[in-house]
């Protein structure tokens, strides 16, 4: 049995002794990019979903409702970017997701960047049944949420609710357990796992 597999497997039976309402959990967060799957089928690393550049997509066309402005917003789903790049201490600097408005006033186009989540803090929330993985990214307000479904198909699709939220799914083969060619996640990150949760059951206990 590879040390991967031991991993999840003293993993599943800790929080199966320790948490039993959680042994459902699909996957358990690794770091801000990269999920590891219960059932041992392995990682989700959502780099692999993103183009070479780090980006899922740029200046993506966005509409919301009520605002008399274009608008395109900007996802990096794991480094952390700035926007406009040449000007420094935007509200948009070090985030995931940026929106970028542009305001017509008169005969010019105001610029207005708006950080709509960064990767710091951002939760996992993993449903079997559609093996799709849903990542949060927060600020003050408001909040992007973007699903990940493990898919044949290639797809990208945004909705903006009417508080300003951000909704976007992607269906991609890359969503997949150690799809695309994903790296392995090596053994350091697993005795981090399992340092980690040795100390919360020791507390808990």
């Amino acid at each position: 049995m590879s040390l991967l597999a031991l991993a999840v497997l003293y993993l599943e039976l800790t929080i199966s002794l320790t948490y039993g309402d959680l042994q459902h959990a699909g996957c358990i967060k690794v770091n801000r990019c990269q999920c590891l799957m219960r059932d041992g089928s392995g990682l989700v690393d959502l780099s692999s979903v993103a183009e070479q550049d780090g980006f899922l997509f740029k200046f993506k066309p966005l509409r919301f409702l009520g605002v008399d402005a274009d608008a395109v917003f900007s996802f990096s789903p794991c480094l952390p970017f700035s926007q406009p790049e040449d000007v420094p201490a935007t509200d948009c600097t070090g985030v995931a997701v940026c929106v970028n408005l542009k305001i017509n006033e008169g005969d010019r186009i105001i610029d207005e960047y708006l950080n709509y989540g960064k990767h710091e803090g951002n939760t996992f929330s993993y449903n079997d049944s559609q093996k799709m993985l849903s990542v949060s990214y927060s600020c003050r307000e408001p909040l992007t949420v973007v699903h990940f479904r493990c898919s044949s198909n290639h797809s990208v699709i945004v909705s903006v609710s009417e508080s300003g939220c951000l909704q976007v799914w992607v269906e991609s083969p890359c969503a997949c357990p150690s799809a695309c060619t994903l790296p392995d996640v090596g053994p350091g990150n697993i005795i981090v796992i399992l340092l980690c949760l040795s100390i919360t059951v020791y507390f808990i206990t």
